[in-house]
């Protein structure tokens, strides 16, 4: 059995209740909600919550919220994977045979369902612990500068200054979408980035919305892509 399990704590910082707010016309949440109802991949799409407010939305959009999650894993410093690996012995006591776990993040307007697919694919065909998205940097990070306080501007690798940006080795950061793993994998406690498998996608979909200009691009984003599928 696959699933889907949305972690969304309700004490979010930087922009508060962000996971609720509305983003064009519904909740944040119901994106990732009906992305992963949509994709027909998922015997069950939770959501891992501890917020009686964040439960009852995720309920109107189609999830489900069988457990609540205790509050040790809904602090300001707890990683994905134990509240992953929680989810899954929490659907396990249910009695649901999982077997695979796809963490998706409320705030991933843009998640797309042939990532999703292509991800589980990649993990079944390949024996993955994970596969999440990646992006390429969109600049060479062997070109990054730090700048001093009185404006000037330092390689942090100065023996690349010379480089043309075409010699240099493509890098790639975690889209922050999603991530697809094996149920064991979780619930031993694998680190998803360094024992998972990278599936490319292209940066112009990739927004980490921590700050209300992520907000206002993933908007953007997210009305371009409307307007090209005539939604």
């Amino acid at each position: 059995m696959k699933i889907a399990v949305i972690p969304a704590r309700g004490g979010s910082k930087r922009i508060p209740r962000k996971n609720i707010l509305p983003f064009r016309g519904k909740p944040m949440i119901a994106w990732s909600i009906g992305t992963a109802l949509e994709s027909g991949m998922f015997e069950h799409v939770v959501v891992s919550t501890d917020d009686a407010e964040i439960a009852a939305i995720a309920r109107t959009a189609g999830a489900v919220t069988p457990f609540v999650r205790p509050a040790e894993l809904a602090d300001d410093i707890t990683p994905t994977v134990p509240v992953i690996a929680h989810a899954v012995r929490a659907c396990r006591e249910l009695g649901w045979d999982v077997t695979h776990a796809c963490c998706i993040y409320p705030c991933a307007p843009t998640l797309d369902i042939a990532d999703l697919r292509g991800a589980a694919r990649m993990c079944l065909e390949q024996d993955a612990n994970f596969v999440y998205p990646v992006t390429e940097y969109a600049h060479p990070v062997q070109r990054a500068m730090r700048r001093t306080g009185g404006g000037a501007m330092q390689f942090l690798q100065p023996e690349h200054e010379l480089t043309r940006t075409q010699d240099l080795e493509k890098t790639f950061h975690d889209a922050g979408q999603f991530y697809f793993g094996k149920a064991e994998a979780w619930l031993a406690g694998l680190r998803m980035h360094t024992a998972g498998l990278g599936l490319p996608i292209p940066g112009w979909r990739v927004v980490d919305i921590d700050t209300p200009d992520d907000w206002m691009r993933a908007e953007l984003v997210v009305g371009a892509l409307a307007v090209a599928r005539g939604a």
